[in-house]
């Protein structure tokens, strides 16, 4: 199991890859949270864990959370390549929810509310 720091560099270095222009107007940044979350409407038999979030407020501008613990939930024992994987993933899909805000737009809140009906089975 990788340590939060190194977590943290990892992030780091990914967010590296991503063009500037990405981070217009993300006044709260990347930010790595240490603990777990999951769904509050996910069954207690399979829980389902948020790896990260994009929030937007008014109050608080915009920012993106990364939960480290859902993550080390998740990839207990995996590889650096592999937590680098997945992380860099979730990355790019918090930083897509920023920019479809940005642009007035919901495709992806559509999209992930479609998986979680699915997850609930309700499709």
């Amino acid at each position: 199991m990788i340590d939060i720091d190194r977590f943290e560099q990892i992030a780091e270095e990914l967010t590296g890859e991503l063009p500037e222009v990405f981070f217009k107007e993300l006044n709260g940044g990347v930010n790595i949270l240490e603990y777990i979350k999951i769904h509050p409407k996910s069954s207690p038999d399979h829980p389902m864990f948020i790896m990260g979030e994009y929030h937007y407020t008014r109050e608080t501008g915009r920012g993106i959370y990364i939960y480290y613990g859902s993550f080390m939930r998740m990839y207990p024992n995996a590889p650096e390549d592999t937590i680098r994987h997945h992380l860099r993933s979730t990355l790019r899909h918090e930083f897509r929810h920023h920019l479809e805000s940005l642009a007035g737009e919901r495709m992806l809140i559509d999209e992930d509310n479609t998986l979680f009906e699915r997850y609930l089975g309700r499709d």
